[in-house]
């Protein structure tokens, strides 16, 4: 498949939400139920490092990544999100947004991406460890989604160049 990945643009925000939604319709891919709005989703994300695949005018998934903390000794390490759309998952549009993603983040100084996937998302889970993420460990019912407990997989990348 052949696709450009480019920086996200608030114009892209629709096409992002709406697989965005997809994600959360399938139980596994957030802890959260319902969309936020363009200004909350802009607020939590770094200005940077947010990234769309496209192809033609169709937005096939994005990814972007999270501070996971205002202190600034972590100001290195970022969360990632990774989403496809439904009707291109299993077609490489994931490893290619999050290797774009993990250049990018190289590129602005982050040494360490981290991410937490659901157990049963074993496909997000692969992806990351097909681009260099290692398992740290298991954070045991960490959260409830729709009254149930859920684990969650901490995976962890850390830059070969960057913070060495």
């Amino acid at each position: 498949m052949d696709y450009p990945i480019l920086p996200m643009q608030p114009e892209n925000w629709p096409a992002v939400r709406e697989i965005y939604r997809e994600g959360i319709a399938t139980g596994n891919a957030t802890f959260e139920s319902e969309l936020p709005d363009w200004e909350k989703w802009d607020n939590n994300h770094r200005q940077d490092c947010r990234l769309i695949a496209r192809k033609e005018e169709q937005v096939l998934g994005w990814a972007a990544l999270s501070p996971v903390s205002g202190r600034r000794v972590y100001s290195g390490v970022a969360e990632v999100s990774v989403y496809v759309a439904a009707a291109a998952r299993g077609t490489g549009v994931g490893k290619s947004l999050l290797q774009a993603l993990i250049a990018e983040s190289e590129l602005h100084g982050i040494w360490t991406l981290q991410a937490g996937i659901f157990r049963e998302n074993a496909a997000s889970v692969a992806l990351h460890k097909s681009c260099g993420f290692r398992e740290v460990g298991v954070r045991q019912r960490i959260g409830k989604l729709g009254g149930t407990w859920r684990d969650v997989l901490l995976l962890e990348r850390r830059s070969a160049t960057i913070g060495v």
